[in-house]
């Protein structure tokens, strides 16, 4: 059974910082890119970042570059996303999800996703 599951959300001030992990099981891992994506209220779906399974290609949303770095430990079937100066804008629930990084961080080139981590930045 294809699982994926996000952590480390939670509530954060202003120009602080969060990590969030996603951890697959179930399927060939690192056969897989994995993307990161929010929803905020009454807002889409948008694509935060995806990473590559094998060859590298990293790819970030123009609102967070500079400020998100993404990352992924194949030994550990993890994807990290580091958000750095975060802003009230970034709050949404992020979810995870499995499947090709491209630069147009569509969500149709995804599937299996995880049930997504809270993250609330506000004073």
């Amino acid at each position: 059974q294809v699982q994926l599951v996000e952590s480390g959300g939670g509530l954060v001030q202003p120009g602080g910082s969060l990590r969030l992990s996603c951890v697959g099981s179930g399927f060939t891992w690192r056969n897989y890119a994995i993307g990161w994506f929010r929803q905020a209220p009454g807002k889409e779906r948008e694509g935060v970042s995806c990473i590559s399974d094998s060859d590298g290609i990293i790819h970030y949303a123009d609102s967070v570059k500079g400020r998100f770095t993404i990352d992924r430990d194949n030994a550990k079937n993890t994807v990290y996303l580091q958000m750095n100066s975060l802003q009230s804008e970034d709050t949404a629930v992020y979810y995870c999800a499995a499947g090709v990084c491209l630069k147009s961080l569509s969500d149709e080139n995804f599937g299996s996703w995880g049930q997504g981590t809270q993250v609330t930045v506000s004073s």
